[in-house]
This record gives structure tokens, C-alpha cells and sequence, in this order.
């Protein structure tokens, strides 16, 4: 999962992009909102005591989506989705891209609360006005995974997959669920087409050892994990090392 921090600042700059004209123009104070923006980041406790006092002023769409991004950076994930959720689905007269895109948001920050259910709910909601959106699918499956709902998973992506059929990532996501499913020769069909795909995947890799190691091949599953030690960084690379250190001498 993307870290917070590091989609809240594309986060704004998408949101704010995606403010129909009508309401840009009827911003109270662009100037403003472009500032609390920038403090969600820098001072999310000043931002955040900045847009509820500008909710309060009438600042309406601009300050609730500040507030919201403020609340994000403070880990208060819950409100900050509720927020988001909130701004969406209300009846401002917001373009379609705008109301995706926040809907999207929620779900995400659902996630990082640890709200499945309402991580799909949000996704949900962004998908009945998008859906040819391979990502908002892929966002759908991911909520599912954390409610263990494996079956539904594997419907999402393989929704996201009839639209980008040669995204790896999402092959390798499919085989996590079949693997869950015990569907093993799909989940082995789908992990040679994601290295078909993209060769020498570290996410590949991993996952590919994992079902080694179910299937009780061992070395084939020590293979996978050293070789994505080795080409891999990062996350993908710490997995790699802990799959390799459970494995037995």
C-alpha cells in the first residue's frame, strides 16, 4: 500500500484540478485554499484548526476538503475518510471526475483505518460513476483481501484485468487470491504470464515462492525468494528475507 504521505500531496493537487469550473470560480478565497492545502502537510494541526474555522465561514467544498486532507496527515483516518465520504456523496453540484476521485480517497483512507467493509463501500461508490477504471477494481480487490473475501477479490481483478490485461500487478494480485482459494494451477498460470510480462518481478517472485512453499517445494520456493532478495529493494526485498528466514534449513 501506498504510504499516506506520499499520495496526500498528489491527493490535493488532483482534487484541486478536479474542481469543476463552476465551483473554482466560486471559490471564496483561491488564494486561501491553495495555503491550507499546503499546510496539511507542513502543519496539519494548524491546517486543520484553519479549515474547520473556514467551514464555519461558509468555506464550504474547498475548506471540507482541506480539513480532511489535514485530518489524513494527523492518522485520523477514519474521520478523514467519513469526510471524504461525506464531501461525495453530497448533493454540490461536483463534476464526475471530482466525486471518483474523492470517493477513491475514502476508500483508501477506510484501508489505512483498517475499515474493509467501508473501504468498499467508498469504492464502491466510486465505481458506479467509473466503471472502466482498472485501478478503482484493483483498489475494490484490495479491500476485499482485508476482509479475507478471496472470492471476491479474484471477480475484481479479473473485472480489472478485461480492462488492462497486461498490468502484472494485477496478475500477481489474482494469483494471492487463487492461492487463497487453493487454485493453484491458476495461480501458477498467472504468476508465468506476470513474468512473462515484466521478467524478474521481486512481487512475482515472492508471491510465486509462497505457492511453492504451500505446494511443498522448498527449493523451488528458496529459488524464488533469494533471487527476489537479490534484484529487488525495499518492501519487496523485506518480505523476500522474512519468507527466506521462515523457511526451514
Amino acid at each position: 500500500m501506498i504510504p499516506a504521505t506520499l499520495w496526500l500531496h498528489a491527493l490535493a493537487i488532483a482534487l484541486f484540478l478536479a474542481l469543476p469550473a463552476a465551483a473554482s470560480a466560486a471559490l471564496p478565497d483561491s488564494v486561501h485554499y491553495r495555503h491550507c492545502l499546503a499546510n496539511t502537510s507542513a502543519n496539519p494541526a494548524a491546517a486543520l484548526v484553519d479549515a474547520e474555522a473556514w467551514v464555519k465561514a461558509g468555506g464550504a467544498i474547498p475548506a471540507e476538503h482541506c480539513a480532511a486532507l489535514a485530518m489524513l496527515n494527523l492518522r485520523r483516518y477514519g474521520d478523514a475518510a467519513a469526510r471524504l465520504d461525506r464531501i461525495a456523496g453530497g448533493r454540490d453540484a461536483l463534476d464526475r471526475e471530482f466525486r471518483v476521485a474523492l470517493f477513491d480517497q475514502a476508500g483508501n483512507a477506510w484501508l489505512l483505518a483498517g475499515d474493509g467493509a467501508r473501504a468498499v463501500q467508498s469504492f464502491s461508490g466510486a465505481l458506479t460513476l467509473s466503471a472502466s477504471d482498472a485501478d478503482l477494481f484493483a483498489d475494490l480487490a484490495r479491500a476485499q483481501a482485508m476482509r479475507r473475501d478471496w472470492h471476491e477479490v479474484d471477480l475484481d481483478l479479473n473485472a480489472a484485468l478485461q480492462l488492462s490485461p497486461r498490468r502484472a500487478d494485477l496478475l500477481v494480485l489474482r494469483a494471492s487470491a487463487r492461492r487463497a482459494l487453493k487454485r493453484f494451477g491458476d495461480a501458477r498460470a498467472d504468476l508465468e504470464a506476470a513474468l512473462k510480462i515484466k521478467p524478474g518481478d521481486g512481487n512475482a517472485l515472492v508471491e510465486r515462492g509462497l505457492l511453492r512453499r504451500q505446494l511443498g517445494d522448498i527449493g523451488g520456493a528458496r529459488r524464488d525468494f533469494q533471487t527476489a532478495l537479490q534484484t529487488a529493494s525495499g518492501a519487496v526485498a523485506a518480505a523476500a528475507k522474512a519468507n527466506l528466514d521462515d523457511l526451514t534449513p
